[in-house]
């Protein structure tokens, strides 16, 4: 007597609150809630109500409850999926539940026979097994399957990242998952990655249970959502052991196998998984001593099974990884591959360079395309690649009816598509290098300590998936001027005929927009005259989009509802893009109509007579001035140079000086600010390390707010600089350099150092979570171009006893990468304001990729 029960848990964290009301009063309610709680009224002989909560006393006067049900006021969500449809509750405040899998999913009709939908095995003698979900006496049927066929030992991994739980149906236990009423035909794959899929899918559970207690203990379902017949169907409830959830459906059975293990690793439905995902994928292979190099040869292997929805996309990326690893447990051939019949070729550029700079490189390619060609019984990933650019190159012939729409759906089809294949690559990569020493880094770790892969990945949005050239004369694409692009913020124009024309002070380095035909003829005049004398001149463009001059005037192709931003044009050699150049000339000149141009008025419509690249702009000025010598290094807007972009940038000036020690050197870009500024650092700092430093005073005082980051003293930053050997130096002759070349720049309020704060600082002013987004790229973007800087004057210092032989992106790769700093970039944010993980563009992977405006995803569009 006297013992007090609560009816229901604690309230899991993912329930939400929402506006329905389910109070109630005396007798009545009570009576529900003694319902609730599942006590028979046979039992019960009388219920005292009170204040607190209502006590129960059973027939027999031996126990008594007190029962404390916070249902009512929990206001779960109702709604219907139409309106000739009933009103039910929806789990976690939107959705309704649908059963997982439909007949006509199971394609090799395997459920009755094995117990899952399109069950089967890999080709060849690997113990790889595939499968759709099943149900709990389906899972059971699969391991009495796998146990007949002599497989002792069975890692089971589910790969689903969406919520699934399991009714109690005619005596087994049948998937249902939650689906969006907009689309009741695809799963869930962007709920909030701040809890597990094993904890929303108890969330989930606890929510059903209380919909249940709330509705005379059922919940609607629905089996039908293409005709919604005899819909919603009813599911009887009574409590938690109605309803299993996923790691009770695949664990439990296995008690009775006690060399059975299971996992879940959640893959993407597209692209390539994250590296945590790999990271736990190689747990896996840890865990498993019969998969390991040193394993007892007399012991079999255990039998590897992966399961989706499907089992389709998701299980076809699952087997080909466990084909990999029995390819490295078991070996195989390395005599050459043969192509197999009908097997497409992927002959992309970003696959070629992968596999010419990969140690073995080309054996690395043929075993994964092994492994596809042995998985592929349901699904090829290549296929998939193939197929999708075949589609996007026939949307750009017929670019105009298809729309712009299409094109970017497709684009990112073919992109997903070559990212998971490219992933295959650097994975087995990772085996080979890491297998036989049983995985001493994570892939997570390895491929910071690679991190040059992640610079090839960047490519793979290059131009043999952009746009056609002649989207320009078809409208798709207009011309923007350079007058309207880059304001004249410090008042050369008159003067040079160019906007922003700066020079850093005591040092022949100059800075501006970038010039057309008439202002390069002005500005090499005034280099070459007797006041300065330059008999030499290195002109570095670092435009990395596409230039021309029509008519005269300098242009620019942008896409119309963009102009500000630039259409990224990934190239891996500067040469490409002169190519391109003289195709759109060539466009330009052959269309023989009107074309729309933007200039600082207004939008006009002209027809052009003369058109030329920015080198054939350079190839007549050196008639004129043969000591002008022109390189175009493309570097990104905003962003930290590439370790390459440094290499070059060095290259070009020691060769220069090592000609002509007077030489003078001009940077451009299209505005003469960021991209030339950043430049112009870095050669301001080159030719302090081949002339000699200036006197660098003690730090200065600054006497603002949060003046320690006006001065760069970021914990990221200052993580950097305690691991350089004299780091603080280090960082000092970087600010110097930072305010020497800004020194002319004050009416730009512009400063590479101080715009990292102030671009973070907007991000509480923005005007909606996309311009957020955007802004916390940029600063990051900002954040990294810094460090950059502190760790190519590094580089200098400690490489110049060798006049630099080794290039900077050798040292950053060789030297760099083992004291950490790629695990830093890798982890890079503003963690005095906020968690670095919030954003996923604190990962290599992603704030290296091509970015406009529109097109940064979320974290959750990113998992």
């Amino acid at each position: 007597m006297g013992t007090s029960a609560s009816a229901t848990s604690q309230a899991a964290p993912f329930s939400p609150t929402h506006q329905a009301d389910h109070q109630g009063n005396g007798m009545a309610e009570h009576r529900r809630l003694l319902q609730s709680v599942n006590i028979r009224n046979s039992k019960t002989k009388s219920i005292i109500t009170n204040k607190v909560a209502p006590v129960v006393i059973t027939n027999n006067c031996r126990e008594e409850f007190q029962i404390h049900d916070k249902i009512q006021s929990a206001n779960y969500l109702r709604g219907r999926i139409s309106d000739l449809l009933p009103e039910h509750y929806l789990v976690l405040g939107e959705f309704f539940m649908v059963q997982d899998v439909y007949n006509r999913a199971d394609v090799l009709n395997t459920t009755k026979s094995h117990g899952a939908p399109n069950f089967r095995k890999v080709k060849g003698n690997y113990p790889l097994f595939g499968m759709g979900q099943p149900s709990l006496s389906g899972f059971k049927q699969v391991l009495q399957r796998l146990q007949i066929d002599g497989f002792e030992e069975v890692i089971f991994i589910c790969v689903r990242e969406e919520p699934v739980v399991f009714f109690r149906s005619s005596g087994d236990f049948i998937p249902y998952t939650p689906r969006r009423k907009e689309n009741l035909h695809e799963n869930l794959h962007d709920l909030d990655r701040e809890l597990s899929t094993e904890q929303i899918e108890l969330s989930i559970r606890k929510e059903l249970c209380d919909f249940a207690k709330l509705s005379e203990n059922m919940f609607s379902v629905y089996n039908d959502i293409e005709h919604f017949k005899d819909e919603p169907q009813h599911v009887h409830i009574l409590s938690e052991e109605d309803i299993h959830v996923t790691e009770e459906v695949y664990k439990r059975p296995l008690f009775s196998h006690p060399s059975h293990r299971y996992y879940r690793l959640p893959l993407p439905m597209e692209g390539a998984p994250l590296e945590e995902t790999f990271d736990a994928f190689v747990n896996i292979l840890r865990e498993t001593p019969n998969l390991s190099v040193t394993r007892d040869s007399s012991s079999p292997p255990p039998a590897l099974l992966f399961s989706c929805q499907v089992g389709v996309g998701r299980t076809n990326l699952g087997l080909i990884l466990g084909a990999l690893v029995f390819h490295h447990l078991q070996g195989a051939s390395k005599s050459p591959r043969q192509k197999i019949q009908g097997e497409h070729k992927l002959d992309f550029q970003v696959i070629q360079l992968l596999i010419s700079c990969l140690p073995k490189g080309q054996q690395v390619l043929d075993e994964v395309d092994d492994a596809i060609a042995i998985c592929s019984e349901m699904h090829n990933i290549k296929d998939a690649v193939y197929e999708s650019k075949l589609k996007l190159e026939g949307i750009g012939e017929d670019y105009q009816i298809q729309g712009s729409s299409t094109k970017g759906y497709f684009l990112q089809r073919t992109l997903q598509s070559l990212e998971r294949y490219v992933y295959l690559l650097v994975f087995n990569a990772y085996l080979h290098d890491q297998y036989s020493q049983a995985f001493s880094q994570s892939f997570s770790q390895w491929m910071c300590m690679n991190a040059w892969i992640y610079r090839l990945l960047a490519s793979m949005d290059s131009s043999e998936l952009s746009a056609p050239a002649n989207l320009l004369t078809n409208g798709i694409r207009v011309l923007v001027s350079s007058e309207f692009l880059s304001t004249d913020l410090l008042s050369t124009a008159k003067e040079m005929k160019v906007a922003n024309f700066r020079r850093v002070s005591k040092m022949a380095l100059y800075g501006m927009a970038q010039p057309n035909s008439e202002a390069l003829a002005v500005v090499m005049s005034y280099l070459t005259d007797t006041r300065r004398g330059h008999s030499t001149v290195l002109w570095l463009n670092l435009q990395e989009e596409l230039v021309l001059e029509a008519n005269g005037q300098m242009f620019t192709p942008r896409e119309p509802g963009c102009l500000e931003q630039p259409i990224p044009v990934c190239v891996q050699h500067p040469q490409q893009l002169q190519e391109m150049e003289l195709a759109l000339k060539q466009d330009i000149l052959s269309c023989e109509k009107w074309l729309e141009v933007i200039t600082e008025q207004d939008k006009q419509m002209r027809m052009f007579k003369s058109c030329h690249t920015i080198q054939e702009l350079f190839v007549h000025q050196k008639s004129v001035h043969p000591g002008l010598s022109y390189q175009r290094i493309p570097l990104s807007d905003c962003c930290a140079p590439a370790e390459q972009v440094f290499d070059r940038l060095l290259e070009a000036m020691k060769s220069s000086l090592a000609e002509d020690p007077g030489c003078a050197f001009i940077f451009n870009c299209h505005d003469g600010k960021d991209r030339t500024t950043a430049a112009m650092v870095i050669g301001t700092l080159t030719l302090w390390h081949i002339n000699g430093f200036p006197d660098c005073e003690d730090d200065e005082i600054v006497s603002v707010p949060d003046a320690k980051y006006t001065k760069g003293e970021f914990e990221a930053v200052m993580q950097v600089v305690r691991v350089l050997p004299d780091g603080h130096r280090m960082k000092r002759e970087v600010d110097v350099a930072l305010d020497v070349v800004s020194e002319t720049m004050t009416p730009m309020h512009y400063h590479l150092r101080e715009i990292i704060i102030s671009t973070y600082r907007q991000i509480k002013m923005a005007k909606s979570e996309a311009d957020a987004q955007w802004l916390r790229l940029r600063s990051l973007q900002y954040l990294e171009r810094y460090i950059y800087l502190i760790l190519f004057n590094s580089y200098l210092h400690l490489e110049k006893k060798d006049s630099w032989r080794r290039p900077f992106s050798q040292w950053m790769y060789q030297v760099a990468a083992r004291s950490g700093i790629y695990a830093i970039l890798n982890h890079l944010g503003f963690s005095e304001f906020e968690n670095p993980d919030e954003s996923p563009m604190s990962r290599l992977r992603f704030r290296w990729l091509p970015h406009t405006a529109q097109s940064i995803p979320t974290r959750g569009e990113l998992i």
